[in-house]
């Protein structure tokens, strides 16, 4: 079944009925586009280039810092270009994801000092 046919569907759900379904979808893994996937336990359930520990906030944070794309290929080199890409079009589709992700890494740093 497609996701097209299932959206009536779904919108017709109650609110509780869609939060339970918001929770069932978070049970697994949850991929994100190409090469973006989102695991419970894993780095906090952030979005992550596939297959790593390296969050699309931590990216998008190193670049606000002047990180250039070679900076960051070399500082992870099980990264690659294409991750990148993935990782900028993530950022640019949930910017509100990434900016709280940032932002609760930043809490969480001064607390620590």
């Amino acid at each position: 079944m497609k996701l097209k046919e299932l959206e009536p569907q779904l919108l017709a759900l109650s609110d509780d009925e869609k939060a339970q379904v918001v929770q069932l979808l978070s049970q697994g893994k949850i991929t994100l586009g190409r090469g973006i996937e989102k695991t419970p336990g894993v780095c906090g359930g952030s979005a992550c280039i596939a297959g790593t520990r390296i969050t699309v906030w931590g990216l998008v944070e190193a670049s606000r810092l002047s990180y250039s794309e070679a900076d960051l290929l070399t500082s992870y080199p099980s990264l690659s270009a294409t991750d990148l890409a993935n990782a900028w079009a993530y950022a640019e589709a949930f910017p509100d994801e990434i900016e709280t992700a940032i932002a609760e890494n930043d809490e969480v740093m001064y607390e620590e000092l």
